[in-house]
């Protein structure tokens, strides 16, 4: 199984000098990606959330990195490791201008981006940038087809609903022949959708029952559709850091002390799960960067053994 490290782009971590650090360390360890995530802004009034009442949004997304320019920055400073996103909120970008900046950065980077990409939740979000919340569902599959045909050979040509590309020549092109494209889905619409137009699955995991649900609906959904299941991948969204000590019986799955989260990826091996990245954004207060990264070193020692 795959490893990877979202890296410090918001939280107590987050800063140029923290970003660099944990990408290098997390090569030199062993990890096969790193991470960003897209979040543009950070309203001041309380809002619904998960079919909650309204609150505030967390603190966490009042300072949050830029996730492409980001992985630019950190393609410079290493070589090896997978640079990736989960998620960007692709409907809050023309189609055209985000295949272009995923191909340039997967050129600077020698072909290791991964393109995450989610539908985006927040209203203000889509009033920022001008784009109807009318446009989720459809709208995915369509930003995704034309991403797909401006990495493809020129000239190019998109003729959607919401996307209008006149024949052109598109390029970089990206070099990877296939740049991955996984869809961040949690709802059984989002997993078919998922399983037809993409690459991968990248599903937060909750718990050890709610993932592995939902990796069984994506890969019997690319089953049903004919395609190879060995060309798809599931990467799963862990929204926890190790621990200094071990918690108890009602720690979250995936997290905890080191040995704890071992043992919950030594169980994940063999149901199809192939990847699983953690975060830094959200580590025990007052912890260093050197202390988190101890943490990472000392987790991927006891899941490799």
């Amino acid at each position: 199984m795959e490893l990877g490290i979202a890296l410090p782009t918001s939280g107590p971590l987050a800063g140029p000098a923290n970003i660099t650090r944990v990408a290098r360390e997390a090569e030199r360890l062993g990890y096969d990606s790193v991470w960003t995530y897209e979040r543009l802004l950070r309203p001041t009034a309380p809002i619904p959330m998960g079919g909650g009442d309204p609150q505030r949004v967390p603190e966490v997304y009042r300072l949050v990195y830029e996730p492409l320019e980001t992985l630019s920055y950190v393609a410079a400073v290493t070589e090896r490791i997978k640079l990736g996103t989960s998620i960007v909120d692709a409907l809050l970008h023309p189609a055209a201008v985000l295949a272009k900046r995923f191909a340039t950065l997967d050129q600077l980077s020698g072909g290791r981006a991964v393109a995450g990409l989610g539908q985006g939740w927040m209203p203000q979000e889509f009033a920022a940038t001008g784009v109807p919340m009318s446009r989720i569902g459809r709208g995915m599959d369509e930003v995704v087809a034309a991403m797909r045909a401006c990495w493809g050979p020129d000239p190019v040509s998109y003729e959607g609903e919401f996307t209008t590309i006149a024949e052109s020549e598109i390029n970089p092109k990206p070099a990877q022949a296939r740049l991955p494209i996984l869809l961040g889905a949690m709802t059984p619409a989002g997993v078919r959708r998922a399983a037809r137009i993409a690459d991968g699955l990248n599903p937060v995991a909750l718990s050890r029952d709610a993932l592995l649900d939902l990796v069984k609906s994506y890969r019997s959904a690319v089953e049903d559709l004919g395609r190879d299941p060995a060309s798809v991948t599931v990467v799963a969204r862990a929204n926890e850091s190790p621990t200094t000590e071990p918690l108890g019986g009602d720690r979250p799955f995936l997290g905890g002390s080191p040995s704890q989260i071992a043992s919950d990826l030594a169980g994940l091996e063999g149901t199809g799960v192939d990847h699983v990245l953690f975060t830094t954004t959200n580590a025990e207060p007052d912890r260093t960067v050197d202390e988190t990264l101890a943490l990472y070193a000392e987790l991927i020692d006891l899941a490799r053994r």
